[in-house]
């Protein structure tokens, strides 16, 4: 049986429960095939994995959901891919490793004018904010939104994104330099959380009317304060909890600050057939190569060295996308 590295974890808890270990590589099964990875999407869901805040199916666990690659074998009734095709996914537990074998429900090809590093980047990121933008609210030219994180992987493809929908598009950073960074990725204004009032800045910025959405990927630190940013009738969309999971939501507190709506999406319920998994794909295909969105790859880690890479996530040191090289 071949072999391959990858990075597993036996127990939870901190970047130090990350081993780079050789595991076993059969061939591909009915369904599969087998990827050599190019490079690999650093995402906070790994966090919340190792952590235990998602509960891995089985230990030891192969963590990362998003990878791009180049496909090297073929199992048996596989007809839709080939070997060589240059394919990426972003819902396959498993990514960090150097090899894998994974069913092709979840692969996408990628387009010829996309590097594999590229793609590997912002499956996950990108297509978060395509549906965040176009199904969970449709954003559109009459929209204003406020994005918390908006420095982050999916903070700088959305405000792209939001801004070629024609929003109004208000993000919060943590840092002037990510502010800096935010606003040349498509924000009209940027508040810079650590020294203003978000909410007042929220506020001054619309007249006093509010927005109509917030996306918000922080949790508890910015709950409830997201609330009061919105619009009557606004929608709070909770899509992450890098500062920790929001506690003691009561639906009244919807009706007290004007009829809100919130809901708590996930990529993979957006992408759950393989049309809506292309669909959603190729939208994002094409506002890359349509150079409406860029994608910025900021820090690049070796796979081996992945505990330094999510030591340097959990404290907020990265800005837009982060690759790890097998």
């Amino acid at each position: 049986m071949a072999k391959t590295q990858a990075v597993t974890f036996t127990k939870t808890g901190g970047p130090e429960v990350l081993d780079y270990v050789e595991i076993d590589l059969p061939p591909p099964s009915t369904g599969q095939v087998q990827i050599r990875h190019a490079a690999i999407g650093l995402n906070f869901i790994d966090v919340y994995f190792r952590t235990g805040l998602y509960k891995a199916p089985h230990l030891p666990f192969v963590t990362g959901k998003e990878a791009a690659g180049t496909v090297v074998a073929v199992g048996p009734e596989v007809t839709e891919f080939g070997v060589g095709d240059r394919v990426a996914y972003a819902s396959a537990d498993g990514a960090y490793s150097v090899e894998r074998n994974i069913e092709t429900k979840h692969l996408v090809k990628v387009p010829d004018g996309i590097p594999l590093e590229t793609a590997a980047s912002m499956m996950l990121k990108g297509m978060t904010a395509q549906y965040l933008l176009n199904r969970t609210f449709k954003v559109g030219h009459d929209t204003t939104i406020l994005f918390h994180a908006a420095a982050g992987g999916v903070g700088l493809i959305a405000g792209q994104w939001a801004k070629a929908l024609g929003a109004q598009v208000i993000g919060t950073a943590g840092s002037d330099d990510k502010a800096r960074m935010a606003l040349d990725h498509g924000y009209d204004h940027v508040i810079n959380y650590n020294s203003d009032n978000f909410v007042e800045r929220v506020h001054e910025i619309t007249g006093g009317a509010g927005v109509d959405v917030v996306y918000d990927s922080i949790g508890r630190d910015t709950f409830p304060q997201s609330l009061d940013c919105l619009k009557r009738l606004g929608m709070f969309v909770a899509f992450g909890q890098s500062s920790g999971p929001i506690e003691d939501f009561t639906l009244a507190i919807l009706a007290q600050k004007g009829s809100l709506f919130a809901t708590r999406p996930t990529l993979y319920s957006y992408i759950a057939t393989p049309k809506e998994l292309t669909d959603c794909a190729n939208a994002l295909f094409d506002v890359v190569l349509s150079n409406k969105v860029r994608i910025n790859i900021n820090q690049t880690y070796p796979l081996r060295e992945v505990g330094r890479a999510h030591t340097d996530l959990e404290a907020r040191k990265t800005t837009g996308t982060t690759l790890l090289i097998p």
